[in-house]
């Protein structure tokens, strides 16, 4: 498995509620989405950030994602230019699973 933060630093202009409304407006399109474990829509208010944090099944998944069209897409959705980090994964607990 492999991580991925996305994450969009504000000088200015940073409006959490706004961040909130482009989450809910997102969640369905990654919802089923092949390759993709989970995501996560973050606000951290104190820093000014937003962070989507992303677990794929597989690298070459995630890197097939992260396109320049859609870093220039997501550019303009959240008003500033995401930095992008890529993360091995070196384990994952996962509370939510339903055990047998």
């Amino acid at each position: 498995m492999i991580g991925v933060f996305v994450t969009f630093r504000y000088e200015s202009g940073f409006d959490a509620a706004v961040i909130r409304e482009i989450a809910d407006n997102s969640r369905g399109r990654f919802e089923g989405m092949p390759g993709l474990h989970s995501k996560l829509f973050t606000i951290d208010t104190e820093r000014h950030e937003a962070r989507n944090v992303y677990v794929w099944d597989s690298e070459s998944a995630a890197r097939a994602f992260f396109t320049e069209e859609l870093t220039h897409r997501v550019t303009g959705l959240y008003g500033v230019r995401p930095t992008i980090e890529f993360v091995e994964i070196a384990a994952l607990v996962d509370n939510a699973v339903t055990k047998a």
